[in-house]
């Protein structure tokens, strides 16, 4: 993978990121707990994502 495709899956994975935290808020204020806990296991899923993206980065 190029150092340009992995730039833009890391903005796209960060668009995303802020999207879910957004419905999370939403869904915490109106009191959903098991989308709430859904959407943090994919909260989590996506650090994780990053985390791998950007270390492939680094290594380019």
């Amino acid at each position: 993978m190029t150092k340009q495709q992995l730039q833009a899956q890391i903005a796209e994975l960060k668009m995303d990121y802020i999207n879910l935290q957004g419905d999370m808020e939403k869904l915490e204020s109106n009191g959903h707990p098991t989308q709430l806990e859904n959407a943090e296991r994919r909260l989590a899923k996506m650090e994780d994502n990053l985390a791998e993206l950007n270390k492939q980065l680094s290594e380019l």
